[in-house]
């Protein structure tokens, strides 16, 4: 009997394949989200559950038991909104960027986001290093 597989893990997809799924001018602020987060995370983008872009691996264990691996930073584009993705209650943690950051609505661990150009690229990049320091432990 085969173990069942993790729906999220990385992917043979290139990332151009799943953004190219996208057109219009979502299709170029997501060659930007791109951009933003291989510069932010240092790593090159990968795709994970068909359809998210990350950047760089982070393992993970709860007290349930259940562990597995998610990136450091990722984002993913649809045809309505962008979503970066974000360490579980960062509206909380981190209020003080998103009251700068412009026009979004955020979930547990969801920044959705319509249109790049109504945001505040400085903030969101802050938060992208937020987030990246959260993943790899530092303190923030």
């Amino acid at each position: 009997m085969t173990a069942r597989q993790p729906a999220m893990r990385p992917g043979d997809e290139l990332p151009e394949q799943v953004l190219d799924r996208v057109t219009g001018p979502r299709r170029a602020e997501a060659d930007e989200l791109l951009a933003l987060h291989r510069e932010v995370s240092g790593a090159e983008p990968v795709v994970w559950a068909g359809r998210i872009i990350g950047f760089g691996e982070l393992a993970y264990r709860y007290d349930s038991g259940h562990s597995g691996i998610m990136p450091e930073l990722a984002f993913a584009t649809g045809q309505a909104r962008h979503t970066v993705y974000f360490p579980a209650g960062f509206a909380e943690r981190w209020p003080e960027l998103l009251d700068r950051l412009g026009p979004h609505s955020a979930s547990k661990a969801c920044l959705y986001l319509t249109r790049l150009a109504r945001i505040d690229r400085d903030v969101l990049r802050e938060l992208l290093e937020c987030a990246l320091a959260d993943a790899r432990g530092a303190a923030q």
